[in-house]
């Protein structure tokens, strides 16, 4: 009886150890049992929308002058003005310079005289030529006279004409080479005149290139020197020949530029614009993750980041072209990519 009552004993203390440890587990799971929080990545976001893209090529190249010439005296003398100087703009015709006309001026007038001679002798003897009182052997010394006079007279008429300096394009001064006072010859140089409009660039492109472009297309040149103001161009020729040391072609790029600001020398980014695909899908530059030659993107639906593969076309300075992927509407991720995985819950801040 003893034993038993013994062994009731024991059975009872070891359920009440076993109670008492179960109660012990449920208190300890509800309170460091809570729910594991969800992570929540905040993320930058753009829409992917509809516009133009272009493919180009770029290069760079000092703007060169397409019109250059040394103006030069086509008589000689000495300079008693000067009208223009470095810098100045002319339009072609415009007097740069005159020199001492004096002694030509009295050279013409005694042409004149010596030509006004001759005039009236060989008009009478054209009129007895006709009648037969004068023969053709002396009517014809008398004309050679004349004529040779008439040669001269126009001669010393250009001459004088010739002691304005005029320049035969239209562009700035831009080197002078004569002083006031100064003796010249005929064909010396005295001015050096650069014209402004158009001005070119050239580039030597890789001939793979070569079948993406042609005469005509629409180029873009950034100007350093002028603030990174971009001017308007387009291709004005292309050579023929392909350099066999560099395996390039000669590309001359013209632009015009009407502010006049744009000179010879200054160094250009040039952009050649050889196709444009209108109305494609366009997706921030931003957004696209490239890894073993493939796209992806994360496009975010109900705060979910989804990774999205895609196609690429086209891929300018802010834009990429989708061709397959994407819809205009989407929403993608810009900036905090790096920190997703797919169907990674995010939280779109603005930007």
């Amino acid at each position: 009886m003893k034993k038993t009552l013994n062994w009731l004993l024991f059975l009872s203390f070891v359920s009440l150890l076993a109670f008492h440890w179960g109660c012990g587990e449920n208190s300890h799971s509800s309170t460091n049992g809570k729910k594991e929080e969800v992570l929540v990545v905040p993320v930058e976001v753009a829409a992917v929308i509809n516009g133009d893209i272009a493919a180009y090529f770029t290069g760079t190249a000092m703007v060169e002058a397409e019109e250059e010439t040394e103006v030069v005296a086509k008589v000689g003398g000495v300079i008693e003005k000067i009208m223009v100087e470095e810098g100045d703009y002319v339009e072609a015709g415009d007097i740069l310079a005159k020199v001492d006309d004096e002694k030509i001026s009295v050279q013409l007038a005694q042409a004149k005289a010596n030509l006004n001679k001759l005039e009236s002798t060989y008009d009478r003897n054209k009129n007895l030529h006709k009648k037969n009182l004068v023969s053709t052997e002396e009517f014809q010394e008398v004309q050679y006279e004349y004529e040779h006079q008439k040669a001269t007279y126009d001669l010393a008429e250009l001459d004088l004409k010739y002691t304005s300096i005029t320049t035969p394009i239209s562009g700035i001064v831009a080197e002078r080479l004569i002083k006031v006072g100064n003796m010249i010859l005929p064909n010396q140089a005295v001015f050096r005149v650069t014209g402004l409009n158009p001005l070119i660039a050239v580039l030597h492109i890789p001939e793979r290139q070569m079948g993406k472009l042609r005469v005509g297309l629409k180029t873009q040149l950034m100007i350093d020197a002028m603030e990174r103001t971009e001017l308007k161009g387009r291709i004005k020729r292309i050579s023929p020949v392909i350099d066999p040391e560099t395996g390039t072609v000669k590309v001359t790029v013209e632009v015009n530029d009407p502010s006049r600001k744009l000179r010879p020398g200054m160094f250009a980014r040039i952009k050649i614009i050889y196709d444009v695909h209108a109305n494609s899908i366009l997706l921030p530059k931003d957004a696209v993750m490239s890894e073993d030659r493939e796209s992806a993107v994360f496009v975010v639906r109900d705060s979910l980041a989804i990774r999205q593969s895609i196609r690429i076309g086209y891929i300018n300075t802010s834009y990429v072209e989708v061709l397959e992927g994407l819809v205009p509407g989407d929403t993608v991720v810009t900036t905090g990519k790096g920190s997703l995985k797919d169907s990674t819950r995010v939280d779109i801040v603005s930007n």
